[in-house]
């Protein structure tokens, strides 16, 4: 526990909140910025004095419940709350389960990008958010269930449209040792979450290809730069692939484009219209 790198950054933290952003009146003879000690204290469920004593690094060292309180009343960010629990030596304990909430920049992000396929997955590869078009070259995962907008499920069990494996995309057999490999992360990271051991016990049950993967305790497969995908309206689309990994929500955002002047470029604006139309229609 660093007392002194602890009580500067509390102090730093306190002053930076006016009282209207906790709900708090100003009131008169404010004679330093930010939130009162008193104030502090109250909004975390802690006492002044104890309170008072880790801003002076005279404090013991703060139990979780203790920190996570000064987080809430602090309104710390999810690197300034990790920050807190190092300077206290109490290491911020794992999520969970995978999170699940995509940032409201990276949804405008993916929207963003009309002439790419752009979609966000978790952890455990469920697809948490899309755009247009990747439900027009993928499928409309807003019409499926949760537990069915998984692409590890997807991969392994199926359902086969036209007897194709995962949308048709040239890739699929690739990408099942990919998504073994992400599985066998996530298990390492959320050891504790039902969800997670679930979907790989169903696996591993319902899938030899799956159980093999599994019981080869692979963890590093390389990425897939290009794939086809045989998409029954316009035929094969050609697409590069790009994933950026955004390590503060374990999450992945994927963004497929076209080579420009292709035969695939006209074939996704052309999705971008049908899709629309058909996702319309389907309402």
């Amino acid at each position: 526990m660093d007392r002194a790198e602890l009580a500067g950054f509390l102090r730093s933290r306190r002053e930076r909140i006016s009282p209207a952003d906790v709900g708090l009146a100003a009131g008169p003879r404010r004679r330093t910025p930010g939130l009162r000690r008193e104030e502090v204290a109250h909004l975390a469920f802690i006492s002044t004095e104890y309170y008072t004593r880790l801003e002076q690094a005279r404090g013991p060292r703060p139990s979780r419940e203790v920190l996570a309180g000064l987080a809430r009343a602090l309104r710390l960010s999810d690197a300034e709350r990790e920050h807190l629990h190092l300077l206290a030596g109490a290491p911020p304990e794992p999520p969970p389960g995978p999170p699940r909430e995509v940032r409201q920049s990276i949804l405008d992000l993916i929207h963003r990008l009309p002439r790419s396929a752009a979609f966000v997955t978790s952890a455990t590869l469920e697809v948490l958010a899309w755009n247009e078009l990747a439900a027009a070259l993928m499928e409309d995962f807003s019409a499926l269930p949760r537990r069915d907008r998984n692409l590890a499920r997807r991969v392994f069990l199926g359902p086969r449209a036209a007897g194709q494996r995962l949308y048709g995309v040239s890739d699929a057999d690739a990408f099942a040792r990919h998504a073994a490999r992400r599985l066998r992360t996530a298990a390492a990271r959320y050891p504790d979450d039902p969800e997670v051991t679930g979907l790989i016990q169903e696996l591993r049950a319902g899938s030899e290809e799956f159980a093999r993967l599994w019981d080869s305790h692979d963890v590093d497969a390389g990425p897939t730069l290009r794939k086809t995908f045989r998409h029954p309206l316009v035929g094969p689309v050609t697409v590069n692939c790009d994933a950026l990994d955004l390590t503060d929500r374990d999450q992945q955002v994927v963004i497929y484009t076209a080579v420009p002047g292709t035969p695939s470029e006209e074939a996704l604006r052309l999705l971008s219209v049908i899709g629309t139309q058909r996702m319309d229609a389907a309402r």
